[in-house]
C-alpha cells in the first residue's frame, strides 16, 4: 500500500527487505511448565490449608487459596505483555518499525535510513541498556523488554545493515 508522500514505490515495498527482524520478550517458562508449577503450589497450598483447617484455622486455608490465585494472576498478566513484539525492517530507502501491544494494536514508524541513526547506550558492567533509532527530529527506541544478550546481537546486525544501506 502506498500513498503520495511515502518515497517507496509499491514494488519496492513488496519486495523483501535487505534486513528484518522480530522481536519480541524472552518468556523462561513454558505454558505447560507454568501449568506444572502452578498444580504443585496447588497441592502444597491445599496440604497445608488442610492442616490449618483442622486446626480450626480456617482463615489461613482461604489465604492459601488466595496465594495460589494471585500467583495464577501474576502469570496469566505475564504472559500477556509477552504477546507484545517489534518488527525492524531495513529497504533501501525505508527503515520500517512495527510496534504491536499485547492487545494486537500495531503502531508503524518510518524513517528514512540515510537521515537515520542508531545509537546505544552502554553500560559497563550491564552492556547495552537502550537501542534507538534517531533521526527527522524524533527518536523512538527499539528493543527495550530484550536481554542484553540479545540486544547484543541485534545491535551488531542492524547496525551492519544500516550502514551496508547507507553505502549503496
Amino acid at each position: 500500500m502506498s500513498d503520495r508522500n511515502n518515497p517507496i514505490s509499491d514494488a519496492e515495498e513488496e519486495s523483501e527487505p535487505f534486513f528484518a527482524a522480530r522481536l519480541f520478550p524472552h518468556r523462561s517458562l513454558s505454558q505447560r511448565n507454568f501449568a506444572i508449577l502452578l498444580a504443585i503450589v496447588a497441592v502444597l497450598c491445599l496440604s497445608s490449608g488442610l492442616v490449618f483447617l483442622s486446626m480450626g484455622a480456617w482463615p489461613v486455608f482461604g489465604f492459601l487459596g488466595l496465594d495460589v490465585l494471585l500467583l495464577w494472576l501474576a502469570f496469566k498478566l505475564n504472559y500477556r505483555s509477552g504477546r507484545a513484539f517489534e518488527e525492524v525492517a531495513v529497504w533501501p530507502h525505508d527503515v520500517i518499525v512495527r510496534k504491536v501491544s499485547p492487545a494486537g494494536r500495531v503502531h508503524e514508524h518510518r524513517f528514512n535510513p540515510f537521515w537515520t541513526k542508531f545509537r546505544i547506550d552502554r553500560h559497563d558492567e550491564i552492556g547495552i541498556t537502550r537501542m534507538f533509532l534517531a533521526g527527522e527530529g524524533r527518536e523512538l527506541d527499539i528493543g527495550s523488554f530484550l536481554n542484553p544478550v540479545d540486544r547484543e546481537s541485534f545491535a551488531v546486525a542492524f547496525a551492519q545493515a544500516l550502514a551496508t544501506v547507507k553505502r549503496r
